[in-house]
């Protein structure tokens, strides 16, 4: 169908935490990581950074703070902005990171069984104590076939249902999973627009936690 941004039915999750990351990428139906290997690529790593930050870093983090706490307060109300999405993404940008297939059906933001399997490994990790109540936010991306809109309302759908499933499945307070749709404008692969590494849905822990709202 013309405008319609997947051709395979896989779609990868990548989760993304604080600097330093593990990067682990299994292709598709390969073994995914364990839970241990998850949980050390998704640690805070801000035991490890210099205590003494600069003007410009302390400037960052709090404008960073506020602007997370803000779409937080908002997310129900109205959709983000291209200029808000660019935030969202860089903002992540420096943050470690893991890997997980994730399969949704084709041209669909409807999990498959095996990825809602694969999503429980997810799940456990974010509610264990070393992350429990962080700040997430679930960004959803396509590859580059089809139309901006098209693929724009696809990754949106796809953040929202990895979103409604840790809500309802473990119990993750709402205002703690911001999810937003990317699109086909932030590909993984930028040589090969195509590949099924770009349909992914993208975890961001943003260090901040619930209780500082």
């Amino acid at each position: 169908m013309a405008g319609m941004g997947d051709i395979a039915r896989l779609g990868s999750v990548c989760i993304v935490l604080a600097a330093g990351a593990i990067s682990l990428t299994p292709p598709a139906f390969a073994q995914q990581p364990s839970e241990a290997q998850i949980l050390e690529a998704l640690k805070p790593k801000g035991s490890t950074r210099s205590l003494a930050l600069t003007p410009e870093e302390q400037r960052k983090i709090d404008e960073d703070r506020k602007f997370i706490d803000e779409i937080r307060s908002r997310q129900k109300s109205r959709s983000l902005s291209s200029r808000d999405r660019d935030t969202v993404a860089k903002i992540g940008s420096d943050k470690p990171s893991v890997d997980i297939e994730i399969q949704f059906e084709y041209n669909s933001a409807v999990l498959t069984p095996q990825g809602r399997q694969y999503l429980q490994s997810v799940g456990r990790v974010m509610t264990g104590d070393q992350l429990k109540g962080s700040v997430f936010f679930i960004n959803g991306h396509t590859d580059a076939k089809g139309g901006e809109e098209y693929n724009q309302g696809l990754s949106q759908r796809r953040a929202e249902t990895v979103k409604r499933v840790l809500m309802e499945d473990y119990r993750l307070p709402a205002d703690t999973l911001v999810a937003v749709g990317h699109g086909k404008n932030q590909l993984k692969n930028t040589a090969d627009p195509l590949a099924g590494e770009n349909r992914r849905v993208q975890i961001v822990n943003t260090e901040q936690q619930a209780a500082s709202r």
